[in-house]
């Protein structure tokens, strides 16, 4: 494969901020869901199990798109395909705007999951147009920015929606999103695409999409539908087949949408598995924080509302933007193994510590911050050591496998810590909870393993 070797204008302050702005809003639109669900069942009409569907549309999106939007971003150019996506994305919003039921909302929350796809590609814009310790610099930036957005969201949700009604959540970001694209248009000097002769590899984008669509949706259908051990096991079955299918056509076609070298090189595949230990524990803790709020037992819990929830979470949402921020520079210093060293220790310390301690909730505030701060600054810090580790022209592919790794990885942790609590009843039992922090600290932990034995190869 050959690609043109090209001198590509550098970005401008008007250029980092049109993409600062653009992941901002982005992150806004893609959580104004999660506090409105109690609203938006009340009134579409729908069930909570409808409504956790509508909350999942996007995330299965998001996962099923970043590869192939990386692939196409390193092959076509990022700033062309980002501006593809983000007509999805407006399209998606505008029609969540106005959609008077749960089959339009549904419709346009699988267009909005797109927005997923947005971040390899912008990493793809800076690695091309800064230098590499800028480029590290910068994707922590935008990581920042796209989790703060992702605060923005769901402080507005409340206040547009009692102002304007819930269709208004999904319009105000779209509007920003529009405006902001216009601006990237105008202002985002186009990068030079890889020239090559190879055609794209479409059968294995389709069976990389199949698998990450089928494991996805897996993952927020099958827990409590009670669906028989046999056609649970069909279904790990065809994701195992897919997945087996995927390697076999990447193995032998001359042009593969994922070169498996890459992923044979140490530095990157040690990046995609501690990502991967990061990203569960932080989706256990996602899940079982607010759960212990909500809950009221015999001496644990604190029976919290929707909007004191919120506020409890607040502080922790802050710092996990700061942490992406922070992540993409220390990587420049330190080295991302470093960090994330640094980042399992503080986590796996907090929760085996919260395991004991939650009877108070300034402790399980405080448990917060400092495991979003630690998870947000590791996954940033291999996310910006990778981009700038492989060759500028699988900057998108790979960043964005980084990507789906951190969705599966939140979203497996959250099935774990759902079917811990489970198991304990209608309302979970504090031991439920202790065992939860417990496996959230030991798997956090057991990043500190994988950098032990992967010691003198550089994630």
């Amino acid at each position: 494969m050959s690609s043109t070797v090209v001198s590509p204008a550098r970005l401008g302050k008007k250029s980092i901020g049109a993409l600062g702005v653009l992941a901002l809003s982005l992150g806004a639109l893609q959580t104004v869901v999660e506090p409105a669900l109690p609203l938006l069942q009340r009134e579409l009409g729908i069930s909570p199990a409808q409504g956790a569907l509508v909350a999942n549309a996007l995330l299965v999106t998001g996962a099923v798109i970043a590869p192939v939007a990386g692939k196409l971003g390193d092959r076509y150019g990022g700033r062309r395909v980002l501006v593809w996506l983000m007509a999805l994305v407006s399209a998606g919003g505008l029609l969540a705007a106005v959609a008077p039921n749960l089959p339009m909302l549904l419709l346009g929350q699988v267009l909005q999951g797109v927005m997923v796809g947005a971040l390899p590609l912008s990493f793809i814009l800076v690695r091309r147009h800064l230098s590499t310790g800028e480029s590290q610099a910068a994707i922590g930036v935008v990581v920042a920015l796209f989790t703060g957005g992702g605060m923005v969201g769901t402080l507005i949700a409340g206040p547009i929606a009692s102002a304007l009604s819930w269709h208004g959540m999904f319009a105000v970001p779209t509007i920003v999103i529009i405006a902001t694209t216009v601006l990237v248009i105008r202002w985002m000097p186009p990068d030079p695409p890889a020239l090559s002769q190879d055609r794209i590899d479409w059968p294995g984008v389709a069976l990389l999409s199949a698998t990450l669509l089928v494991f996805m949706l897996a993952l927020a259908v099958v827990p409590g539908s009670g669906l028989p051990p046999l056609a649970i096991g069909a279904v790990v079955v065809v994701v195992a087949a897919l997945a087996t299918g995927w390697v076999l056509v990447e193995r032998r076609t001359a042009s593969p949408m994922v070169d498996l070298r890459m992923l044979a090189v140490p530095a990157t595949r040690n990046a995609y598995v501690l990502t991967f230990f990061i990203t569960v524990s932080s989706g256990m803790v996602l899940f079982l924080l607010p759960q212990l709020f909500a809950v009221r037992g015999d001496g644990y819990g604190f029976a919290a509302g929707t909007t004191t929830i919120g506020l409890f979470l607040l502080p922790g949402a802050i710092a996990g933007a700061v942490s992406d921020s922070v992540g993409g520079i220390a990587a420049r210093r330190f080295g991302p193994r470093a960090v994330v060293v640094v980042g399992a220790v503080v986590t796996a310390a907090t929760l085996i510590s919260l395991a004991s301690l939650h009877d108070e909730a300034w402790q399980l505030v405080l448990a917060k911050v400092l495991t979003a701060f630690a998870a947000g600054a590791g996954t940033t810090a291999l996310l910006a050591g990778t981009a700038t580790a492989v060759e500028a022209r699988d900057t998108g592919i790979a960043t964005s496998l980084l990507v789906v790794t951190r969705v599966i990885g939140v979203a497996l942790g959250a099935q774990v810590a759902g079917a811990l609590l489970g198991a304990s009843g209608d309302r979970p039992a504090e031991s439920a909870f202790v065992t939860g922090f417990v496996v959230a600290g030991l798997v956090a932990a057991s990043a500190l393993l994988v950098v032990r034995m992967t010691r003198g190869a550089q994630a």
